[in-house]
């Protein structure tokens, strides 16, 4: 018999989900010297990683994507990622900056 699930309790299991992500954050030298920020961390089996990456996108003003589990963005945005990340409901005691 299929277990009926409360769409209350999914919200809230998904709530503390994000609360206990550990997410790195750092950048990379990508093609031609150019820097992009890296997310990872992010469990992409329980959470949307390309809805993330578009808030981020558009938060940030900048280009990027979701692939291989990890979010990239174009140029250094480690200054900002914390508090855009807290907002979207992850803990910034779990948000590692490099």
């Amino acid at each position: 018999m299929p277990r009926i699930v409360n769409p209350l309790d999914e919200m809230l299991f998904k709530e503390v989900l994000k609360e206990q992500q550990r997410i790195r954050v750092y950048t990379e030298r990508a093609r031609y010297g150019k820097i992009k920020t890296i997310i990872e961390g992010i469990d992409e089996k329980e959470f949307d990683l390309e809805e993330i990456a578009k808030k981020l996108k558009a938060k940030l003003a900048c280009g990027g994507t979701a692939k291989n589990g990890r979010i990239e963005l174009q140029g250094d945005h480690r200054d900002r990622i914390k508090k855009l990340l807290a907002e979207l409901g992850f803990s910034e005691d779990l948000i590692e900056v490099e």
